[in-house]
């Protein structure tokens, strides 16, 4: 069992993610090479609630010299606890809460502490538009000031995030290269060479649909969102309209590709257009899929003959009624964060690993030549 100079490395799980954790223990073991089938990098954890809604976090193992990473996923509305008699869903506000208790009941005891947050917490309030909060700078200084001394996140809805804690290790990870890959094993090799267009359906999304279709060699377009700056519905300024900027669509297959989708209404939306536009076949793909409002819209896109498959990642729950749907692909990130801290808790350079540029590239070579 490899150990880096940081001590012996600890997994701890929370609550809101077990399945992923109990894959990703199960890749460290293979990666290290680690014979004994008892053995578990896991450290045992209980997350108590008190009935009127306080929790507390109790370590039920020694962390002493550890190195620890933290693996949590902010975003699980499925977690309940009971207050007041009443059932209530943990938010990402007590998810991230419980990740400042672990660090706490660490007491300090670790040799390091790294929080692996696949879903930034806040991440979508990320800088000042008027008088309001600053919700995911403030959390990162949290942690910062608590004794986490590197935080790994992916797909951050703006990376410039980083800047908020100067003196603190912050790497966001892109999951291109492993949705890539599954997305050729499922639709075949020569997916990207019968005319596909890469789409983003936003201007936030754009640098994203850029890389991809630059080291895809693809054609990119882009939908301007037109919005209703009078109104706000749901938390947000309502779509009035969709522009598209970019070539011809007709005959065309078409990537949609965003970091998040919420209630998915933007990405319906830019589906019907590309079918207006006469596209050939349309995929969406996204890091973190929400669907806030179900997957109703989805199924009728799919039933329709609009949408082929949406690709998006195991990186945040979704409900297990959902996964069974033939349009959607879940692409496994487990063996990735496991050779993510692997690598760091050996103390060698992350660079290999985050290069999704060489990577896809060799990826794309060696299918054009099996």
């Amino acid at each position: 069992m490899a150990n880096g100079s940081n001590g012996g490395l600890g997994l701890i799980v929370m609550d809101n993610c077990k399945e992923l954790g109990q894959k990703v223990d199960n890749w460290l073991k293979e990666l290290r090479g680690e014979k004994d089938k008892d053995l578990s990098y896991i450290i045992p954890t209980e997350e108590v609630r008190f009935n009127n809604g306080e929790g507390k976090v109790r370590i039920l193992d020694s962390v002493r010299g550890k190195d620890l990473y933290i693996l949590t996923d902010v975003g699980n509305y499925h977690c309940t606890y009971t207050m007041f008699g009443y059932e209530n869903r943990m938010g990402p506000d007590e998810h991230f809460q419980d990740i400042k208790r672990v660090v706490s009941a660490i007491g300090g005891k670790a040799s390091r502490i790294t929080v692996i947050m696949p879903l930034l917490y806040a991440s979508r309030q990320h800088r000042r538009k008027g008088r309001e909060s600053l919700d995911c700078a403030v959390a990162l200084e949290e942690l910062q000031n608590i004794g986490v001394e590197a935080i790994l996140t992916f797909d951050a809805h703006d990376p410039n995030i980083c800047n908020a804690i100067p003196g603190t290790s912050f790497e966001n990870v892109f999951p291109t290269y492993s949705i890539l890959k599954t997305f050729i094993s499922k639709e075949g090799d020569d997916i990207f060479k019968d005319n596909m267009t890469i789409i983003s359906p936003d201007t936030g999304a754009m640098d994203r649909a850029v890389y991809y279709a630059s080291v895809l060699g693809l054609d990119v377009g882009m939908f301007y969102k037109r919005r209703d700056r009078t109104r706000i519905v749901n938390g947000k300024n309502p779509i009035v309209q969709h522009e598209y900027i970019g070539g011809p669509l007709d005959g065309k297959r078409v990537m949609i590709i965003d970091d998040m989708l919420a209630s998915g209404q933007s990405i319906v939306e830019v589906v019907n257009e590309a079918v207006k536009r006469n596209a050939k076949e349309i995929y969406a793909v996204t890091t973190f899929a929400f669907f806030t409002e179900g997957v109703e819209a989805f199924d009728k896109l799919y039933e329709e003959g609009k949408l082929a498959r949406f690709y998006t990642t195991n990186l945040s729950y979704i409900p297990e009624t959902y996964l069974d749907r033939p349009w959607l692909v879940r692409v496994d990130l487990s063996k990735f964060i496991a050779k993510i801290a692997h690598t760091l808790n050996n103390d060698e350079s992350l660079s290999p690993l985050l290069d999704c540029t060489g990577r896809i590239r060799r990826l794309l070579k060696h299918r054009q030549t099996v």
